[in-house]
């Protein structure tokens, strides 16, 4: 599902521990990092798209976290040319995004990145809060700076509580 002006809707999905650190997961087959991500289906709910995601790509269920925060709005960034598939209908040139920030309830050994038939990532690790500016693909620094800078309060709030 993409919209008029070629952006795909998306859930990011950041989740922390008890300690402030944020999941980093490793694509795989692949030298790259990210936070866990997936496109909103048609007609499905924002909060249904994060669980399924959350559930496809580290095999967490909902009852494993907590919804601390979100971004109020979308957050948007571009492919680079290169990665534009021009030949698709419609074309999509980036994703709107809405990123959700989730404390790690369950033991972290709940986390499985081979629960499906087709895993994202190989490996992850915790890193601190702002980490991953530094490391992810320069086309998603922005949008990551802008949910971390947006989420940052409501999970000092968490951890203080």
């Amino acid at each position: 599902m993409i919209d008029s002006r070629g952006f795909r809707p998306n859930v990011g999905i950041i989740i922390c521990n008890s300690r402030g650190q944020l999941l980093w997961a490793k694509r795989i087959g692949q030298d790259a990092w990210q936070f866990p991500q997936g496109g909103i289906r048609h007609g499905e709910r924002l909060q249904h798209a994060l669980f399924r995601e959350l559930k496809e790509e580290v095999g967490l269920d909902p009852e494993d976290v907590e919804i601390i925060s979100s971004t109020k709005g979308w957050l948007y960034y571009q492919l680079p040319k290169n990665l534009i598939r021009q030949h698709s209908s419609p074309v999509c040139i980036g994703q709107k995004q809405k990123w959700y920030l989730l404390g790690l309830r369950a033991p972290e050994d709940k986390i499985d990145l081979v629960s499906n038939n087709t895993p994202e990532f190989d490996d992850w690790q915790w890193v601190s809060f702002w980490y991953p500016l530094s490391q992810v693909i320069d086309f998603k620094r922005e949008v990551y700076r802008q949910a971390l800078k947006e989420l940052v309060v409501p999970l000092n709030q968490s951890l203080r509580a």
